[in-house]
């Protein structure tokens, strides 16, 4: 009798309850054609319902009754499986970010089916010009005018796409197979990738590498080569070189067989950084993000997976391109907080990287001119290498930045969004003809709608936040998309005095063009880009010089370089700092820098006007002279104080509920169930700083959405891993006592106030 084998399976199920391997028997049939990684259709539950699964382990035995397990019906082929290492991935993220093992599987496969290849067809004459030409004379006799016409054309070009025959030539696919089955032409059909890169021939200006970018290269390089591949930091100031370092880096990975995966944080960054990656690698470098077609990802995922590739480029999710010679990750601009994930799991992209670091020997190069405040700490603790840059490439110098109080404007008598620097700027500029930035960060034309006679706020009867006033006369919930009318009298008191905050791009854009009416003016903000390829569009029309004034959001600020901007202003410079979140003077200081830094990147020195109310700031300070150590070290000292990442760790535990009572109730078990684990860790006669905290819970930053209430628990602690050990506790429980009233979401060092 032959022995069977055991598979281990994933069902494809995202339930607590059922978050573990299931056993499954493996039918002689589908003996050696199911390997770890396979997705497959199993029997599952009572109804033996067919349910896909992913294969995460084989085994020639089973504790169970063998007579009990259920075999595997098929091996499914219209999914792709998945390599070891890559489940070894999903296992560490669900345990260290929470969620199901087939949330984290699915975080971790690129592309989730497959897609029909695209193919082109092709004419070919496979006879001599003097056969061609005795077979023209014989179909002129005989009148046959459709073959007359595409064998004339292929006795001057012997080869001929199929679709030009077809549509230009008008003959018949009856024809042509004729044709084919008189020997004289064959037809062949090959496939071919869809290919996302959008070809430039601009041509790109090579600098020569500094002393600073060639020893930084070598470092790297050198220490990949001698088997120690290392986690570094750059820390290079605005125009220092940084792409030119990653680029560096990445070809001499390449040159020696190994395959690089570059991180940016925007899709707006992609385009930019793409052509120069390009122009060094050709078409052994390709990109994904989430505009891209369903078909052209998958297509660059078998283009990694048969080596065709060498360099992939895109946001957080080009992380999990499967590689398999992967020799470094680059993780640009690794300060933004799009670099983690707000879906379960809440994976963070650079945690992630530090994991694929270690388990499978890659380099790990991360890059900022405004490095996260968690990065600097650890490279100043040892666990990264760090490299300073503090040169621009081009020479130039860094701009000079002046501070506008707002307060004082006010006082002066100007009420417009500018002030006066920044106004007698802008003219200067359009005199030059030379480029301007303008940015905030806010979309939309007023921030809020409120009445100046009582103080109501217009809200959404759906989310706890307020709405926003867009050009249209209508007002916008951005988080679930609820709008109505702009009232024209308050809804409170009846007040005439209800208006908005008029500080958003649409309005800023108004201001500019009825200020500046021969200026060439263009905005970019989430409103503006929604079609596909609009960024990329916008951007290039810029860099071009067809716009005077970029208005824009965040997007216009983070790693575009653009020679002819020399003035950049930042409207409202203190806005971030209202938010309630520790990490507001990060975020500020981070913002107004890499602003600053768009300015001046050609030969023409640059000026940056800071608006803002609160300029006695220390983010404000410290970006105003280009000065991060400062920034840093009181930034540094405030979390220490605090207890806040990175000096100790964060544990945000989220449940959203239908109606308040439950989430209230939950809430005070999982705090129950944190406190008693952090006593069980902490051991007797512990001190509190030593056992940890928690705090809450309480309603949560924004306490209802979409008609969901919400509410927070956080847990504090020096150690991960005591409080990924809470997070288990916690998930214990909810697998022995589900409450389908509410759900629970855990996030490690929040980057966003939950």
């Amino acid at each position: 009798m032959q022995s069977r084998s055991y598979a281990e399976i994933i069902i494809e199920i995202s339930h607590e309850k059922i978050d573990r391997p299931f056993e499954y028997s493996v039918p002689p049939h589908l003996a050696g054609s199911i390997h770890v990684g396979d997705r497959v259709v199993v029997p599952f539950g009572r109804g033996n319902t067919p349910r896909g699964g992913y294969c995460i382990g084989l085994k020639d035995s089973t504790e169970f009754d063998p007579d009990r397990i259920k075999d595997i019906l098929s091996v499914s082929t219209d999914i792709p499986g998945i390599e070891g290492y890559q489940i070894a991935l999903a296992w560490w993220i669900r345990s260290h970010f929470g969620g199901t093992m087939i949330q984290a599987l699915k975080t971790v496969i690129p592309v989730k089916k497959k897609m029909t290849a695209m193919t082109a067809k092709r004419v070919d004459r496979i006879v001599s010009d003097t056969d061609l030409e005795t077979v023209i004379e014989e179909c002129g006799r005989k009148h046959q005018t459709a073959r007359l016409r595409v064998l004339k054309a292929l006795l001057e070009e012997p080869t001929l796409p199929y679709t030009l025959v077809r549509d230009k030539l008008n003959v018949t696919t009856p024809t042509l197979r004729s044709l084919e089955d008189k020997g004289y032409i064959r037809i062949t059909e090959t496939e071919y990738y869809r290919n996302p890169v959008v070809h430039d021939d601009t041509e790109t200006v090579v600098h020569e590498l500094s002393r600073q970018q060639l020893n930084i290269i070598t470092t790297v390089t050198n220490d990949h080569i001698n088997g120690n591949p290392g986690k570094y930091l750059i820390h290079g100031i605005t125009g220092s070189g940084k792409t030119e370092v990653y680029i560096g880096i990445a070809d001499n990975m390449v040159r020696r067989g190994f395959q690089v995966i570059v991180l940016i944080p925007e899709i707006s960054l992609t385009y930019q950084t793409l052509l120069r990656f390009y122009k060094r690698f050709g078409d052994r470098v390709s990109v994904v993000n989430s505009s891209m077609s369903a078909g052209a990802r998958y297509d660059q995922y078998l283009r990694a997976i048969r080596g065709d590739i060498d360099v992939i480029i895109g946001p957080r999710s080009a992380l999990f391109t499967p590689f398999e010679r992967l020799g470094a990750i680059i993780i640009d601009e690794e300060h933004e907080t799009s670099y983690k994930s707000e879906n379960t799991p809440r994976y963070g992209a650079r945690e992630c990287a530090e994991y694929i670091s270690e388990s499978r020997g890659v380099s790990l190069i991360l890059g900022s001119a405004t490095p996260s405040v968690d990065a600097y700490y650890k490279a100043t603790h040892g666990a990264y290498r760090l490299f300073t840059m503090e040169e621009r490439l081009t020479g130039g110098s860094l701009p000079t930045v002046y501070v506008e109080d707002l307060r004082e404007e006010l006082k002066a008598g100007n009420r417009t969004i500018f002030s006066r620097r920044l106004q007698n700027l802008i003219d200067d500029r359009l005199k030059h003809h030379e480029q301007t930035m303008l940015f905030i960060n806010r979309r939309g034309v007023a921030g809020f709608v409120s009445c100046r006679n009582c103080g109501y706020v217009c809200k959404c009867p759906h989310c706890d936040v307020s709405l926003t006033e867009h050009r249209n006369g209508r007002l916008v919930c951005h988080y679930c998309g609820y709008s109505e009318p702009k009232p024209a009298l308050c809804p409170e008191c009846g007040s005439a005095y209800i208006a908005g905050f008029r500080a958003g791009t649409e309005q800023i854009e108004s201001n500019i063009r009825e200020m500046y009416p021969h200026a060439a003016v263009l905005r970019m903000d989430a409103d503006t880009t929604r079609e596909k390829g609009s960024m990329e569009t916008i951007l290039r029309s810029f860099r071009d010089h067809e716009a005077d004034i970029l208005i824009g959001t965040q997007m216009i600020v983070k790693g575009h370089d653009f020679p002819l901007v020399t003035l950049v202003g930042i409207l409202a410079a203190d806005m971030s700092l209202g938010v309630g979140d520790y990490r507001a003077s990060e975020r500020t200081f981070q913002l107004l820098t890499q602003a600053a830094g768009r300015a001046g990147r050609g030969e023409i020195p640059g000026e940056v006007v800071i608006q803002t109310y609160r300029p006695e700031h220390y983010s404000i300070e410290s970006s105003r002279q280009h000065d991060y150590i400062s920034f840093y070290n009181e930034e540094i000292a405030y979390r220490s104080l605090a207890l806040y990442p990175p000096v100790w760790h964060l544990l945000a535990v989220l449940m959203v509920s239908d109606d308040e009572d439950s989430g209230v109730k939950q809430s005070e078990v999982y705090k129950v169930i944190a406190d008693r684990c952090l006593d069980e860790h902490a051991g007797e006669n512990s001190k509190p700083r030593e056992r940890g905290y928690t705090l809450g819970p309480a309603p949560a930053a924004i306490g209802r959405i979409r008609d969901k209430y919400r509410h927070v628990l956080y847990i504090k602690h020096s150690d991960m891993e005591t409080l990924v050990a809470v997070k288990d506790s916690i998930e214990k429980y909810i697998r022995e006592q589900p409450n389908r009233r509410v759900i629970t979401f855990f996030d490690f060092d929040p980057v966003n106030a939950v």
